[in-house]
């Protein structure tokens, strides 16, 4: 007989008279072990007795790997089917007609030109009546197709064992993703995203225009040689001027111990605020008088803004209809260009913005320049010059399409404090 299996028990309560006797001495075991039993299946995903059969069974359909190999070891298959269950590599002989290869007999052009038995021509005419004027990949394009957002949220799955977490915000896009680049050159043209290059440039120019290019980047150079000469000479005369002032004031120091040994000294060393006399206080008339000054002040201030507010509220119309005929005058002179044909006028992407936009500066641009003894009269001598990717990355921060900054190698990590919880202290150890 089974002796872990025990007898049943009589729970001993020795009075029910009362709800204090009924509190102590009823036994409630079973149910609270019940209670954390179906706790711990809420945790787990759900209580089980609540869960359809589908959610906790499966049918196996695909059977055991090893009962296979203990079943092919003692039945081994016949050599026929190994040999058929051998596949080649090399793929087999398409037995289909290639167009255009024929067995001899010359086809007629008009049979040729046909799409299964029909004239193109016909085919064109059945089409349209089909699908209107639009392509067939028009009519598989529906405009119904929503496009990809890459800043819209994915709903996802929520896992019931942690539905108790809060959830993640969506991403939002930025406020400036609907704004248009700031261009970082100077003047209110469009910077083309591929520059046409000046005619000076190419391997063999026309004379006047390279000589033209020549002097005005030499110009340049001459110019920028002359300012880094003057920055050179006025760095020169602060440093002799600090150095004559520095050994002034050793001499003045010198003079006033020598005197000072004689048996008297001068107002050298006595402080500026020694000098300076004290200030009285003010008498209780004087405090009032000031402050009746401040508050006169003040209200006058006040006065002037609300008739400098009331002044721009009775212009707010006279302002809303010059926008609106700036607007007007703005797009009838756009229209009569693109009638026209006026391009828009280009701006020079070398000559930048007074005021930068961030802290570092843009790389300068390559000096596209060939110089007498490097002209070429063939262009199997021409050497080939420049960086597209450079070239290209420096149009892209010109037009405001990223900024000017350089990546930062080691980011700042965030600091963080390890705070131990227990019971009946915290204790706070910083990292």
């Amino acid at each position: 007989m089974d002796r872990s299996v025990e007898e049943p028990k009589q729970h001993k309560q020795p009075s029910r008279k009362g709800k204090k006797a009924w509190r102590k001495h009823v036994d409630v075991s079973d149910v609270q072990a019940g209670l954390e039993q179906a706790r711990e299946e809420v945790i787990k995903g759900g209580i089980i007795a609540e869960k359809p059969s589908t959610d906790l069974f499966t049918l196996d359909t695909e059977g055991s790997e090893a009962i296979q190999k203990s079943y092919n070891k003692t039945h081994k298959p016949l050599k026929v089917d190994q040999i058929l269950a051998q596949r080649s590599a090399v793929p087999a002989i398409d037995s289909h007609k290639r167009p255009g290869v024929t067995d001899g007999v010359i086809v007629p052009s008009s049979k040729r030109r046909k799409t299964n038995g029909v004239n193109p021509r016909e085919y064109g005419r059945l089409r349209e009546v089909a699908y209107g004027s639009k392509s067939v990949k028009d009519v598989i394009k529906t405009d119904d197709a929503p496009e990809y957002d890459p800043w819209a949220v994915n709903p996802e799955e929520e896992d019931p064992k942690v539905s108790y977490l809060e959830k993640k915000k969506p991403i939002r896009a930025p406020s400036t993703l609907k704004e248009a680049p700031i261009s970082l050159a100077a003047g209110k043209g469009a910077v083309p995203a591929v520059p046409a290059p000046k005619p000076g440039t190419s391997y063999n120019p026309v004379f006047y225009d390279w000589d033209a290019l020549l002097t005005a980047e030499g110009e340049k150079e001459v110019e920028a040689e002359k300012k880094r000469l003057r920055e050179t000479t006025l760095e020169q005369e602060r440093l002799a001027r600090i150095a004559a002032a520095e050994k002034e004031r050793d001499n003045d120091i010198q003079t006033e111990d020598e005197s000072a040994w004689e048996g008297f000294e001068s107002d050298y060393e006595a402080a500026e605020w020694l000098k300076k006399r004290r200030p009285e206080r003010k008498t209780p008339s004087e405090r009032n008088k000031i402050k009746r000054r401040k508050e006169t002040e003040r209200r006058e201030k006040w006065e002037k803004k609300e008739k400098e507010r009331e002044r721009q509220q009775k212009q707010i119309g006279e302002i809303i209809k010059k926008a609106k005929e700036m607007q007007k005058t703005k797009a009838l002179v756009k229209v009569r260009g693109e009638e026209e044909g006026v391009e828009q006028q280009e701006v020079d992407e070398r000559v930048l913005r007074r005021r930068k936009l961030g802290k570092d500066m843009l790389p300068e641009p390559p000096l596209e320049l060939v110089l007498p003894d490097e002209l070429r009269d063939s262009l199997r001598l021409l050497k080939p010059e420049g960086n597209l990717l450079k070239d290209r990355f420096r149009n892209i921060l010109v037009r405001g399409k990223m900024e000017t900054r350089k990546p930062i190698q080691q980011p700042k990590k965030k600091r963080r404090t390890l705070t131990e919880k227990w019971t009946y202290k915290d204790m706070e150890i910083p990292t």
